[in-house]
């Protein structure tokens, strides 16, 4: 219902109140989880507050203050971020070379005119084309992963001429109309088919499927403009691609001239232990789409970088692919030019490869030792999965960690592959407090299994 101009200056002083203050009293403590709860049922949406597989029960914390590989709640109890945001956080929170590159930035100027040129979108596409692969070029600069797919679609159709794309099952790659499209997962489709077509799933690491079903689509007087895939699937449980799968799919792009589209929005930047996950491959894909940790854990920026001759289409009209008011904006610019020297000048590719491989070898040891709770373990660098053999064991422990101040998460529908996804600056300290949680509590379970088993 909508008040009058003194009530709602009343609410918007008060929230400000909070965010300016440096100390929260144990009154404005209390009242700010209050009013997440309400304002979240009210006018957000409930449904956010009810699926989240650490802490669905409980109501009690909200995010307040974040700090490397942690963050705090209002009463300033410290958790251990080992979800990262879903990749967003790889720098960790509030990496001080990010903050302070965007707090020059807004003392300057915060926004673009959208007319005169912002050198700021410039300097990053060219630093974007100097650490890509081979000879990616061309930037478009937008605001969150899916935009960047939506490009990276619409630029294939328009330089190739063709109309169908290959995309993998359980693949992930947004929620707007074409990214979803794309997406392989029937529980974020159905609800809004018809979709865009002209998207054919196939099985991820086959491809042969895939060169089978450009065969088809072919025979049948179709065109392929390109196949999308993710180096890792990451909301899909982790999934890796096998060996030789992306040299397969690049010489099968080039065989039936077809574009090869790699989403490294979640795993781009160094989470996988390398800068980019199709640098395990040696693979040049002719579109990337980067996102998440792009912004350095500070602001929200993605990307899509393409190849020069793809380009030859957008000289006459630059807006083919559309434009965003917002994308590439000289804050989100600022906090990503900051971003990728910093993962180069601290390696951030070989702190994720190497405490990856620590936390593999833990974990597989735990598997070994408890089978019947933790089948598989999988990964590259810091994006790891833990695999349960039962969606409710996936779950408990997820919300017996959070109960331990450490927070991990299930795919976006299920619990039953937990996702590992810390900072690459966690330290090892905090890793053996992590590691030494689970092993504790996935103990607990396989005891609980057997009395279950004898009963």
């Amino acid at each position: 219902m909508r008040k009058s101009r003194e009530e709602v200056l009343q609410s918007a002083n008060t929230i400000l109140g909070y965010i300016e203050k440096k100390t929260l009293t144990e009154t404005e403590q209390k009242q700010i989880v209050e009013d997440s709860v309400y304002n979240f049922t009210h006018y957000v949406n409930e449904a956010i507050l009810k699926n989240r597989k650490s802490v669905s029960t409980d109501y009690s914390v909200v995010e307040w203050v974040g700090e490397g590989a942690v963050f705090r709640d209002t009463k300033g109890d410290e958790y251990i971020d080992c979800l990262g945001g879903y990749g967003v956080f790889l720098l960790g929170h509030r990496h001080p070379n990010v903050v302070n590159a965007v707090k020059s930035q807004i003392d300057r100027y915060a926004l673009h005119s959208q007319e005169l040129v912002d050198p700021l979108r410039g300097y990053l596409s060219k630093l974007l084309a100097e650490i890509t692969p081979g000879d990616l070029q061309h930037s478009y600069l937008v605001n969150c992963g899916t935009e960047a797919n939506e490009m990276a679609l619409k630029l294939a159709r328009l330089a190739t001429g063709k109309k169908c794309f290959i995309s993998m099952e359980n693949g992930f790659h947004g929620k707007t109309f074409g990214s979803l499209s794309a997406s392989g997962k029937a529980m974020f489709r159905t609800p809004y088919m018809p979709l865009v077509p002209g998207f054919q799933h196939v099985e991820f690491g086959d491809a042969d499927a895939v060169e089978t079903a450009i065969q088809k689509l072919i025979a049948t007087g179709e065109t392929v403009a390109g196949i999308i895939v993710e180096p890792t699937q990451g909301e899909g449980g982790v999934n890796l691609a096998p060996k030789g799968y992306f040299k397969r799919l690049r010489e099968i792009c080039d065989k039936y001239e077809c574009l090869l589209i790699v989403d490294e929005v979640q795993t781009g930047m160094g989470r996988t232990g390398t800068l980019f996950g199709v640098d395990h491959f040696d693979v040049v894909p002719d579109i990337m789409t980067l996102g998440k940790a792009l912004g350095g854990g500070v602001m929200p920026i993605a990307a899509m970088v393409a190849r020069d001759h793809l380009w030859d289409k957008m000289e006459e009209n630059p807006f083919l692919l559309g434009s965003s008011t917002f994308g590439g904006n000289p804050l989100c610019c600022s906090a990503a030019i900051a971003g990728i020297k910093t993962i180069l000048e601290e390696d951030i590719p070989k702190q994720a490869e190497e405490k990856g491989d620590y936390i593999l070898e833990r974990l597989r040891k735990i598997q070994a030792q408890y089978p019947q709770v933790l089948k598989e373990v999988r990964g590259l660098g810091l994006l790891i999965g833990m695999e349960f053999t039962s969606n409710e064991l996936g779950y408990t422990l997820a919300k017996l960690l959070f109960g331990e101040k450490i927070l991990v998460s299930g795919t976006i529908n299920n619990a039953k592959v937990i996702r590992l996804e810390p900072p690459a600056v966690i330290s090892y300290e905090q890793l053996d407090i992590v590691l030494a949680a689970i092993e504790k509590h996935i103990n607990a379970l396989a005891k609980q299994q057997e009395e279950l088993a004898v009963n």
